[in-house]
């Protein structure tokens, strides 16, 4: 492994970091798995983990159970080591906060580790309505991924939270957390609620997902009502 991994351009030490990337995976596409693997790749973290919701408190009820949407990432992730499961939220009752989550986290790394949470545009102008929405950056960084095109609030809370907090990628590995990362990147176009309706209407969405968590899908007769 070479210097430049351990140290940032200003020699100071690199932390180790540690990227969150959440949802109902219901199911895990390759929208999904192929965002999670850019970022990894482009904000060069040390691990990226996938951390499916239980009771996701902004969603309806997912559907497909927790086990059965842990047991499809699983499938999904056989064959990419560069991607995790983390399955704290499916062990915690009641409704999934983001907060919680990070909190626990952050006890239970301590604070010489960086911790990113990442999210789309949508997830960030609806930031004011989470849980306890303003403690989340003092617990991690936010990555936030903008479709190319997009344009930010110009007014209001988040408008406000850009201004303070933005800053340069390379700041995921100096603090462990405090920052906003802006993120451009073309999204592929699959849709977890068109995969489940295709199923539902007998059409295949084949091509969508991995085939393993497709074959998962038929075999557990997944989505059809």
């Amino acid at each position: 492994m070479t210097q430049g991994r351990h140290k940032t351009a200003q020699g100071a030490k690199r932390m180790k970091s540690i990227a969150l990337f959440g949802g109902t995976f219901n199911p895990v596409h390759f929208g999904h798995l192929r965002m999670a693997l850019e970022l990894r790749q482009a904000l060069n973290f040390d691990e990226m983990r996938l951390l499916p919701a239980h009771l996701p408190a902004h969603r309806d009820n997912p559907g497909a159970t927790a086990n059965q949407r842990r047991d499809m990432l699983l499938q999904a992730l056989q064959e990419c080591r560069e991607l995790s499961l983390d399955e704290r939220e499916l062990r915690r009752k009641g409704i999934t906060y983001t907060v919680d989550t990070l909190e626990a986290l952050r006890t239970e790394l301590g604070t010489k580790v960086s911790i990113s949470f990442c999210m789309g545009l949508d997830s960030l102008l609806n930031l004011p309505r989470w849980y306890r929405w303003e403690r989340l950056l003092e617990l991690a960084h936010l990555v936030v991924v903008t479709r190319p095109g997009w344009q930010l609030p110009q007014a209001g809370e988040v408008a406000a939270l850009l201004s303070e907090k933005t800053a340069a990628a390379k700041r995921v590995h100096e603090t462990a957390a405090g920052c906003l990362i802006l993120r451009e990147q073309t999204l592929l176009p699959i849709s977890a609620s068109c995969i489940r309706q295709m199923i539902k209407a007998g059409h295949s969405p084949q091509f969508l997902l991995p085939d393993a968590v497709l074959q998962y899908i038929q075999r557990c007769r997944l989505y059809l009502t």
